[in-house]
């Protein structure tokens, strides 16, 4: 099982579209898909859920069935000690059930709560050099609930969409990640943000490989430590306005600006300076602007590729629903093809 997490520290460019998309797409194309939500602002969860569901995974608080109520027993530090009684059995997560979307798709859901995890993996984090087991689980939580649920429901690959920020939720939830790929508009604010993101990332791989080095060997740690591989995979530009099929000329200044600034900050090499967005390996598509699609999906509770006439769109909507449907599958196959996505033959 892969993990893939989209990420990039600024809003707005499409992040969980393009998670919702393709885990439809990856489990149409017959693999088993967990779309994880571990965006305080749940974004991801109110796209697949009505708000009937919603009410019923968040209510009473701590809800149940979501990443909330997974974390809530570290959240509040229950017997929270650096060396717990090997008799007693340790706080941690309460794995929940994921909500079955579709055929081969599944939902861990999010929950606005998950905010007031913020403080506690920031303490976490540098108790982790001292090796201290309860700041380790809590730090390692993100990535033992994506296996776990993912394990339950025997997922070919996890999809794991996260909030616009470079704070202790996300450094945590990339500790999860095999892959990371960037979703990206063409401009200005999305190459600043992949200046912040690539170097953010590097030190967090860099500091967790000295926190799990020091740990791995300890007895007391009795649950899994990943690796915090976090291989950047590429990155997709969305919404860009097309005319006669081509980025207008605003855009593709900065579309051109893209591949330099994503290798050299991103991976740390110069090579890509003069490619175009369209020649760079690291670009896995550039989608364009499917303008009133998104309203009629989101009316519609579905993809905007599965819009029928029914749904509003008719005369030349249909056509960009074929063209959408497309350039998504093409996508899916980039993706599975570029993170090492596998189907599980047994089943």
């Amino acid at each position: 099982m892969k993990t893939i997490v989209f990420f990039n520290n600024k809003g707005g460019v499409g992040k969980t579209t393009l998670t919702y998309h393709l885990a439809h797409m990856l489990a149409r194309q017959g693999h088993r898909v967990l779309a994880a939500d571990l965006d305080p602002q749940a974004n991801l969860t109110s796209a697949f859920l009505d708000e009937d569901a919603l009410e019923s995974i968040w209510e009473p608080p701590p809800g149940r069935n979501s990443v909330l109520s997974a974390v809530y027993p570290i959240l509040t530090g229950e017997g929270d000690i650096a060396v717990p009684d090997p008799l007693e059995i340790p706080v941690d997560i309460d794995v929940p059930e994921p909500v079955s979307v579709t055929d081969r798709l599944w939902l861990l859901a999010g929950d606005l709560g998950l905010s007031r995890f913020e403080d506690r993996l920031s303490d976490a984090w540098p108790r982790g050099y001292e090796g201290d087991v309860a700041a380790l689980r809590a730090t390692t939580a993100f990535h033992r609930l994506v296996t776990a649920v993912a394990t339950s429901v025997r997922a070919d690959v996890a999809l794991v969409d996260v909030g616009p920020n470079l704070g202790a939720i996300n450094r945590s939830a990339l500790l999860a990640a095999d892959y990371i790929i960037v979703p990206l508009a063409a401009d200005l604010f999305s190459l600043q943000g992949l200046r912040n993101l690539g170097p953010a990332v590097r030190a967090w791989r860099l500091q967790w490989t000295r926190i799990r080095e020091h740990s791995v060997a300890s007895p007391m740690i009795n649950f899994d430590l990943p690796t915090g591989a976090m291989h950047p995979a590429g990155y997709v530009v969305l919404q860009h306005a097309v005319r006669l099929d081509r980025p207008v000329k605003a855009y593709d200044v900065w579309l051109s600006r893209i591949p330099g600034t994503y290798s050299e900050h991103v991976l740390g090499e110069q090579h890509a300076a003069l490619l175009k967005a369209g020649d760079d390996p690291n670009c896995l598509a550039t989608l364009r602007n499917y303008r009133s699609l998104m309203p009629y999906a989101q009316e519609a509770r579905k993809p905007m590729f599965d819009l029928k006439p029914a749904d509003g769109a008719i005369g030349g909507h249909q056509k960009l629903v074929q063209i959408c449907y497309g350039e998504f599958e093409a996508l899916a196959k980039q993706v599975t093809d570029r993170c090492n996505v596998r189907q599980d033959d047994d089943l």
